[in-house]
């Protein structure tokens, strides 16, 4: 065999022995495909999976103090910034290590700013070896919870405290006046006030504890607006006529809204009561009704004293008052509105309010219409119906 026929036959053999390896290749990268695609992700990757898309702030620190690894959680939560642990938390990982102990430690920022969380706790765990893992989570929730418990209580118990002692008082003044009928009376008639009092703010805590998930709502069915209203005027026609107070009304609406009927009234009627409390004697207090887009709209308009700028986002809070005097003269509990708050929300709706000093407030309940359809919206700035003077046209309510 001539040296050319060997050259070739030896490239001949050298070409099939790469053809042939690379159908081998092939063949067994298919394989190991098919076992991946059957067998899914190794444990080691769905570890490294859970721990980076974790909701708690996860980081493993070797005994000097390097991150061996961290989620994003933890570095949005503030434990590791730059690739450095948070100086309490490593402060804690080092007693860890020293004692072998788990520890709780507050990482709160020691200055708020913008968006990141308030509170922040960590659990700090050793993990033998000299690495200790740190669990953060934001607490911003529960905290804020807790301190608005903690408000909630303080104020409930200096609202009941106020009557109660009150009638305590009064009582020993019936006694020590047992032979004088003009001061028995007298006095009782201010028992009777307070005990009023105490019975309307005992109630009103009440119906918000149910309004804020204590208890189960009922079920939402049409309600007639105009009932609603005619049904809160009635109940405030004796405070009106007491105050001086004329209340005009306009004309009926047709309209309805899904909801609960008594819970609506308890809220239009808070809301009057409210415009007949801050007016002076002999002003008027005006509802309007209207349809506003896909919302019904319920207005109430007074001519009082009106609400200062930096007092008009409080004015929702419970027990917050505008006029603490006032208040007390009138028996306000400072509930009226965090109750018109809670039913709103809990039908899907809002209330706005609209105010100037020395001109008055209008306050607006916002709810979804029954029939959204054929509805167009009013586009104008602040709508007639909410200043105070727009209600001057309105008719005179019968009640």
């Amino acid at each position: 065999m001539t040296a050319l026929a060997c050259l070739l036959l030896a490239a001949g053999a050298g070409v099939l022995g790469l053809v042939v390896g690379v159908l081998v290749g092939r063949r067994r990268a298919a394989r190991t495909r098919r076992r991946d695609a059957r067998h899914g992700p190794t444990l080691a990757e769905l570890l490294q999976r859970v721990f980076r898309s974790s909701g708690a702030g996860l980081v493993v620190l070797t005994e000097t103090g390097d991150v061996v690894l961290h989620n994003p959680r933890a570095a949005g939560l503030g434990v590791v910034r730059n690739g450095r642990p948070d100086a309490r938390a490593w402060a804690a990982c080092q007693q860890v290590l020293r004692t072998g102990t788990p520890q709780e430690v507050d990482l709160s920022p020691l200055e708020y700013r913008g968006r990141q969380p308030a509170a922040v706790l960590a659990h700090v765990r050793p993990l033998d070896d000299g690495f200790t893992v740190v669990e953060a989570a934001d607490t911003s929730d529960a905290v804020r919870l807790e301190a608005t418990r903690r408000d909630f209580v303080a104020n409930v118990s200096h609202e009941l405290k106020t009557p109660v002692g009150a009638v305590g008082l009064l009582a020993e003044a019936v006694l020590d006046a047992a032979d004088d009928p003009a001061e028995v009376h007298r006095f009782a008639t201010k028992i009777l006030k307070e005990s009023t009092r105490l019975g309307a703010l005992v109630t009103e805590l009440i119906a918000l504890s149910r309004l804020t998930g204590a208890e189960r709502l009922p079920e939402l069915a049409a309600v007639d607006v105009d009932e609603v209203v005619q049904e809160a005027l009635a109940r405030c026609r004796i405070s009106a006529e007491s105050a001086g107070i004329e209340i005009t009304v306009d004309s009926p609406s047709g309209l309805e809204v899904d909801g609960d009927r008594t819970l609506l009234v308890t809220a239009l009627s808070n809301l009057v009561e409210n415009a007949i409390a801050y007016s002076p004697r002999e002003a008027s207090v005006s509802v309007t009704r209207r349809r506003n887009g896909d919302m019904v709209e319920i207005a109430v308009t007074d001519r009082g004293i009106g609400i200062a700028p930096e007092h008009q986002k409080r004015v929702f809070e419970r027990f917050f008052r505008v006029d603490p005097a006032r208040s007390r003269a009138t028996g306000g509990t400072g509930l009226g509105l965090a109750i018109v708050k809670h039913v709103l929300a809990n039908h899907g709706g809002e209330v706005r309010l609209w105010s100037s000093q020395g001109t008055g407030s209008t306050f607006t309940m916002r709810l979804p219409a029954r029939d959204a359809e054929g509805a167009v919206a009013d586009t104008d700035g602040v709508p007639p119906a909410e200043r105070p003077d727009a209600a001057r046209s309105a008719g005179r309510a019968g009640g």
